[in-house]
């Protein structure tokens, strides 16, 4: 199943949108906050996962009043509920359009209680789409001679707010916390941002390739995210190999792609990047066709060639608030880890690649 000839506007950048919202007076960011319990037969115990980003935790699907309840975060949390024979209660404090500042001062810390309950087991957090997504548009736009120094400043501000949210979870969260979890970017558009600037390279004199531009820009942004939690007590759940991977040895390397392209710890910054952007880039592959066999493949990203995937109904989240809600597991029994779609739709990959590091107890 080839996805790829039904969209011609691929975005090669970090995995966000701004939101378009059509009443002037309103800002290009949406807050879209959802609490959604786990509840599990037969328990009584309940404990919490906070989970704080952008609009891919936010399960963002386009509309500015509802989105999916089944986000990575909520089914990281069934995975947990299976896992622990609990309640779980997933919490998603998020801001889509925001660009990593805004996730950090607006979310992380002026919304710090969600994550001091004691009940607090998990918290996780996604940021720098935006922060891409603006240098992207930024450079797309550029005439003249280029000036790279727009990506730049984009990875350089991911790298201090990644930084400095993981300071202060670790200063603020919960004592409880069993956790740490960061999730880093997958790169919608790979196939589409294979063409030409509109500004010439100021040595060359020539135009440049937008995805040989974007790739490294979003390596680096995604090694640091690994790097920090390495150094910080997070772990990185490497949405990037996840995505971008497929589920098979497509090279003979004797390795599956996805696991060959994932964060391993000790790589240097200049050992990550001569390793995905050189050595197996030829083994990157756009996430709307993304081959969970040589012969089977999924869709991990809507429409809008951006945002992940996901399955079963929608929740209030948007310009009316947000919204709380209860329900049984869709699968109270996890078999070998994964869920039966886990490598289906791309919110459920990103929950499963969050769920790897959950503890075997509360």
């Amino acid at each position: 199943m080839n996805h790829l000839a039904r969209r011609t506007t691929r975005r090669c950048a970090a995995a966000l949108a701004l939101v378009a919202i059509a009443a002037p007076t309103l800002a290009s960011t949406l807050n879209q906050n959802v609490s959604w319990t786990v509840d599990r037969a037969g328990t009584t115990a309940k404990y919490r996962v906070v989970a704080y980003g952008d609009s891919i935790y936010a399960g963002y699907n386009g509309s500015v009043s509802n989105a999916a309840r089944w986000a990575a975060p909520t089914v990281d949390s069934e995975y947990l509920s299976a896992r622990w024979n609990a309640d779980i209660e997933s919490i998603r404090r998020t801001k889509s359009g925001a660009v990593a500042r805004d996730v950090y001062e607006n979310k992380i810390v002026a919304e710090r209680s969600w994550m001091q309950a004691a009940s607090t087991r998990v918290v996780t957090f996604e940021m720098c789409g935006n922060d891409g997504l603006q240098a992207r548009t930024a450079f797309k736009n550029q005439t003249g001679t280029c000036n790279y120094a727009v990506l730049d400043s984009a990875v350089n501000s991911c790298k201090t707010y990644v930084a400095a949210s993981m300071d202060y979870i670790n200063a603020n969260a919960s004592p409880n916390t069993r956790l740490k979890v960061i999730s880093n970017l997958y790169c919608p558009g790979y196939n589409a941002d294979n063409v030409q600037s509109t500004c010439r390279d100021a040595t060359t004199g020539q135009t440049v390739n937008l995805r040989d531009r974007f790739l490294p820009a979003i390596t680096r942004m995604n090694y640091w995210m690994c790097e920090y939690a390495r150094q910080k007590g997070f772990q990185c759940a490497d949405s990037f190999a996840q995505y971008m991977g497929a589920d098979f040895d497509s090279n003979g390397d004797g390795q599956v792609d996805s696991d060959a392209l994932r964060y391993v710890q000790g790589d240097t910054e200049a050992a990550y990047l001569q390793r995905i952007t050189v050595a197996l880039r030829g083994t990157l592959r756009d996430a709307n066709t993304h081959f969970v066999s040589s012969t089977t493949s999924a869709d991990y990203i809507q429409s809008d060639d951006v945002h992940p995937t996901y399955s079963g109904p929608t929740v209030s989240a948007g310009l009316w608030g947000g919204s709380t809600g209860t329900g049984a597991p869709r699968y109270p029994t996890i078999t070998n880890g994964r869920n039966p779609i886990w490598n289906t739709f791309g919110h459920e990959r990103m929950g499963w690649a969050l769920s790897v590091y959950n503890p075997a107890s509360p």
